[in-house]
């Protein structure tokens, strides 16, 4: 089996002569190795990587980040203490690699589109303008009171300011915690309370599809069960009468008063630079922690190659910030290469399923960076909001979360990208910082397969392993997915619980790190996220991802989407239960697509893999980060309806009841 690199320590002096000599003589996408004259082709580079750890990122980091002071080793690992130390002896600051050190050359340039929630109202502000909303906001967290290392709240909508509190936070130290502005105040609590946070960054109300979201109303009822919360900082998104307490303080009002110079901190390159918070097999949030240098270097690497990145283009991520991709890929990676980059505030459907295409138009975006739930969601709406609108600005497709089916992908490259664009379909997760698996980049004219990843990225070497935890081998196999290698962007603990983070990510496969993905290598070494392998039937004895199914499913013309669950079965130990939306104008009736889709998954799979029930629904319980929640289908497809717990995080908690309903009537029937 193949084992993460354990250590790894390299001369700084020999990594600045090489870098700094690459960097004269070449203009290539990695002018760092051109002084290296084995390194012809991706595939050598890439190996390269795998092999020489310490030499790849060392290079990288020398060139592509400003440093206070330079590292003095690159990388040093004790992996069975989930102890994992890049550039130590570095010192930097996040938001001098991301604002500071462009000014000199790209004050005047666009740094953020801001996308309001009604359509042609967007804004635009400089990297000189981000910088002064930078400084001031900093200024207004150090004078109250906010230390180096003191966590922050942010429950802020889609905005230029929540960037800069983010950014600001950054500059003086401190760590940030970003929580979707969607989440309940329950949710809000819960996080505030495990990161024992002081100072909470809110607005007064959130603008979303039209709606009006209380976040003010919100922070107060978390606020009230948090005791550690000793200042709440207002924003004025819509001007509302809010009531304001003793711990509130009106933001705009703050940054009056103060300078838009603020001197940054040096940090350590191994000072947290934020928490996150992701859902866990325990129910209980992780807190996700992210270090400075490997982060940001990280971030900044793969979305200059990823999505081959040039200068002047217009990046448009539509994540939340308060997810992860936003904060990889709407933030860190694209202002730490001088980029412009999208804010996106509303919703892929307002005011019609032709926002998003109508927002490229406008804006001339040249890449869009979206999730497979609304890139289902739209292509139900039919080609006729697509084609209305110029794409023709578009020059690559980007896609993040649960795994892309076949019939979406093609509607992504034949609809939306006419055929010409590269639909770039990403692996990564919150723990992983940033994109691991990905199209490109690759060799000049690689080909790219539908509804994969394929390729890892430079410096990630994925391993496949079976239920007893040897490697699986060769090609067209399938296995647990886990990564044999260190890259910089990795998540370095759980905030307050080391130990869980070991248990989570280090102890299931010994030697390498656990995604709790699945995974099939095809021929050709191209990989295939096969679903969570907690998203595992077991029929009979035979272990089928849900996700192979569901792409099975999703290819009949009048599905949507679908989503399959395993159910108490008490001959074949787990039944299967299939969800499945249907397009809008459908003419075949329920009875006929059923039996299609059965058809279509014992030709596909094999006659034990057809589904036992198939129940018809309006919409499936995606979470607000694009994924759904199965653990509610769980319960319903085993007649718990009545234990489903909290879905007040669910992007349409109403969508439960529907679920709910619908299951009753087809328990009914069945009898």
């Amino acid at each position: 089996m193949h084992k993460l690199v354990r250590s790894a320590r390299f001369a700084v002096k020999t990594l600045r002569q090489t870098s700094l000599c690459a960097r004269t003589i070449t203009t290539t996408p990695f002018p760092e190795f051109a002084d290296l004259s084995q390194l012809k082709s991706h595939d050598d580079l890439h190996k390269f990587s795998l092999e020489n750890p310490e030499q790849f990122w060392g290079r990288l980091a020398l060139s592509r980040l400003q440093w206070d002071e330079e590292f003095q080793s690159v990388l040093n690992c004790e992996l069975e203490k989930g102890e994992i130390d890049w550039f130590l002896g570095g010192k930097l600051n996040a938001s001098v690699n991301c604002v500071d050190r462009h000014l000199a050359t790209r004050g005047d340039q666009l740094a953020l589109i801001w996308e309001r929630d009604e359509p042609g109202t967007e804004e635009y502000v400089t990297y000189r303008e981000l910088s002064e909303m930078v400084g001031q906001i900093a200024n207004v967290l150090r004078n109250s009171g906010v230390k180096k290392g003191g966590r922050v709240a942010i429950y802020l909508p889609m905005a230029p300011i929540t960037v800069a509190t983010m950014l600001a936070c950054a500059r003086i130290g401190a760590v940030h915690s970003v929580v979707f502005a969607g989440f309940s105040a329950e949710a809000l609590a819960s996080r505030i309370q495990d990161a024992e946070v002081e100072t909470v960054v809110t607005a007064d109300q959130g603008v979303r599809g039209g709606r009006i979201i209380p976040l003010k109303q919100a922070v107060d009822a978390a606020v009230a069960q948090c005791p550690s919360v000793k200042r709440v900082f207002v924003y004025q998104r819509t001007g509302a009468d809010v009531p304001m307490g003793p711990k509130d303080i009106p933001l705009e009002k703050a940054m009056s008063g103060e300078s838009t110079e603020c001197a940054p901190v040096s940090l350590a390159s191994e000072d947290t630079l934020f928490m996150l918070y992701t859902s866990g097999s325990t129910g209980k949030p992780k807190g996700i922690a992210h270090s400075i240098a490997g982060y940001l270097l990280y971030v900044a690497t793969t979305f200059k190659h990823v999505f081959d990145y040039q200068p002047g283009e217009r990046f448009g991520c539509v994540a939340d910030i308060g997810w992860i991709t936003g904060h990889s890929y709407a933030l860190y990676g694209p202002l730490c290469c001088g980029a412009t980059t999208l804010l996106f505030e509303s919703s892929p459907i307002y005011p019609n399923p032709g926002r998003y295409w109508e927002m490229v138009q406008r804006l001339q975006l040249n890449h869009i960076y979206l999730a497979p739930t609304s890139l289902r969601l739209l292509l139900k709406a039919g080609d006729s909001w697509v084609n209305k609108y110029d794409l023709s600005s578009l020059r690559t497709l980007g896609c993040v979360g649960e795994p892309l089916n076949h019939e979406a992908w093609d509607w992504y490259y034949e609809v939306v990208g006419q055929k010409r664009c590269d639909v770039i379909d990403t692996w990564w997760q919150t723990e992983t910082g940033g994109i691991c698996i990905s199209p490109r980049p690759s060799s000049p004219g690689a080909h790219i397969e539908p509804g994969m990843p394929m390729r890892p990225f430079f410096g990630i070497k994925p391993v496949l392993v079976d239920e007893k935890n040897e490697e699986v081998n060769g090609e067209d196999v399938e296995g647990a997915l886990c990564l044999g290698s260190l890259w910089p962007g990795m998540a370095r603990t759980i905030y307050g619980d080391h130990q869980r983070y070991i248990e989570t990510y280090l102890k299931p496969c010994p030697g390498l790190y656990y995604t709790g993905d699945g995974a099939h290598r095809h021929k050709g070494g191209n990989y295939q996220i096969t679903g969570r392998m907690d998203d595992v039937v077991n029929v009979t004895g035979h272990r089928l991802g849900t996700a192979e199914l569901e792409d099975i499913m999703d290819t009949h013309p009048d599905v949507a989407e679908s989503a399959v669950v395993g159910f108490p079965h008490d001959i074949k130990g787990e039944g299967i239960f299939a969800f499945v939306v249907l397009k809008e104008g459908v003419k075949h009736s329920h009875d006929d697509i059923a039996q299609a889709l059965r058809a279509a998954v014992k030709q596909g799979i094999a006659s034990y893999a057809q589904p036992d029930f198939i129940l018809f629904t309006n919409g499936l319980p995606w979470t607000r980060s694009g994924k759904i929640m199965r653990r509610i289908l769980r319960k319903i497809a085993s007649n718990q309806a009545d234990e489903l717990g909290d879905v007040s995080t669910l992007a349409d908690p109403s969508v439960v009841e529907g679920i709910v309903k619908g299951y009753k009537a087809l328990h009914s029937a069945s009898k």
